[in-house]
């Protein structure tokens, strides 16, 4: 009987195991790449934008801008589109600024210096929520995956509980 509870109990613990969705972890991505944060170039004024539409963004995850005497923006989407940082949301100066990226949507990110905006240092990043798949915006489509029985965090106490139980009902049985 006992030996027939651990088939059952390792079973089970196996299948909890395989069939959880993967934990997403954080990224951090370097802004640029190995470019930085810098004025781009005469004939590079979409660096950013197209170093923004090779990223798959989410909650969670970080943008790291590496740069020397600039700065880093946040601003609203008239701020990014006029390069009008008058009214930033946030500024950071540092040379090496991490932003953690914690809500869905469009952040938009500019150089305070207005002819570096304008010559094409500004980003916008599409963050999307941790449980949509990784299509682009555009590629969205109506149907939504089936929710798996476990994701995430949840899946990772539901194995601590069954691992729990299975130590316990199988010590149990060894009395």
């Amino acid at each position: 009987m006992a030996s027939f509870m651990r088939f059952c109990f390792a079973t089970l613990f196996i299948l909890v195991i395989t069939s959880s969705a993967p934990a997403t972890t954080a990224e951090e991505f370097k802004v640029g790449g190995d470019e930085g944060w810098r004025q781009p170039n005469a004939n590079e004024t979409e660096m950013y934008s197209r170093w923004a539409a090779t990223k798959k963004f989410h909650i969670g995850d970080s943008l790291r801008f590496e740069y020397k005497n600039d700065t880093v923006q946040v601003v609203d989407k008239g701020g990014y589109y006029h390069c009008n940082s008058s009214h930033p949301i946030s500024v950071f100066h540092d040379g090496n600024t991490v932003i953690k990226l914690q809500q869905p949507g469009l952040i938009y990110f500019v150089s305070a210096d207005p002819d570096h905006c304008k010559n094409g240092q500004r980003v916008t990043v599409e963050v999307m929520p941790l449980h949509q798949n990784s299509q682009s915006p555009s590629q969205s489509s109506d149907a939504s995956p089936a929710p798996s029985l476990f994701s995430g965090a949840r899946s990772f106490l539901i194995v601590q509980e069954l691992v729990f139980f299975y130590v316990a009902a199988s010590a149990s049985f060894n009395m």
